[in-house]
């Protein structure tokens, strides 16, 4: 399954949010099947640093392994959001949520008919839960990015404002992060679009744990 370059522009974009102080231990906390996770893995061991993924099922956990060999990155089986790791002990974290997916409907249109309304309930308290806990394992200082593939503002700008409410995090202007990518919008996230950008219709916000 060729990732999307929307999804990889979107693991950029964590990478290039500025960040003070220590840089060298990232999390992506929603790894399978394993793409961004190899980038980010990739990324952060030019500098030394390592990357710890993240992912529910084991079979897709196994994925993540194979893709990320010889990088400096660590496989936990584990729910993203029951995790045992310490409270701030990350500088960067991926969120790349389960959603509806329907940001990738020009590519797999049959994904529209195994979706139900009910779907999007769940999912977003699932969201809402994986963004939480995110923050709280971010370092005070530190980024975390919040991806969907979809377009849906109750499993995008619904959630981050949510989530935002409850715990205070600074919202940053993602566009920023996006260099070269035109009509990002107004922001401060950014939404990509298939007829604007080429690629799916993914969704990216950058939040900073207050210090």
């Amino acid at each position: 399954n060729v990732q999307d370059e929307g999804s990889q522009l979107c693991a950029l974009a964590v990478t290039r949010a500025p960040l003070d102080g220590t840089d060298d231990r990232w999390l992506d906390l929603c790894a399978g099947p394993g793409g961004k996770a190899a980038l980010l893995g990739a990324l952060v061991g030019l500098d030394g640093g390592e990357l710890i993924a993240v992912e529910k099922a084991p079979h897709r956990a196994e994925l993540v392994r194979k893709i990320t060999s010889g990088l400096p990155v660590t496989v936990h089986v584990a729910d993203g959001r029951e995790t045992d790791f310490l409270e701030g002990a990350f500088d960067r974290v991926l969120v790349d949520a389960p959603c509806t997916g329907l940001g990738a409907l020009r590519r797999r249109p049959e994904a529209r008919w195994r979706r139900q309304p009910t779907d999007v309930a769940t999912l977003t308290k699932l969201q809402r839960e994986l963004l939480t806990e995110a923050l709280r394992l971010v370092r005070p200082g530190g980024v975390v990015g919040y991806v969907v593939c979809s377009p849906h503002l109750s499993e995008t700008v619904g959630i981050v404002t949510d989530v935002v409410r409850r715990t205070g995090a600074e919202v940053l202007d993602t566009r920023e992060l996006f260099p070269g990518v035109p009509d990002l919008g107004d922001g401060p996230h950014v939404q990509l679009w298939p007829h604007l950008h080429g690629t799916d219709a993914m969704f990216c916000a950058m939040l900073r744990r207050p210090v």
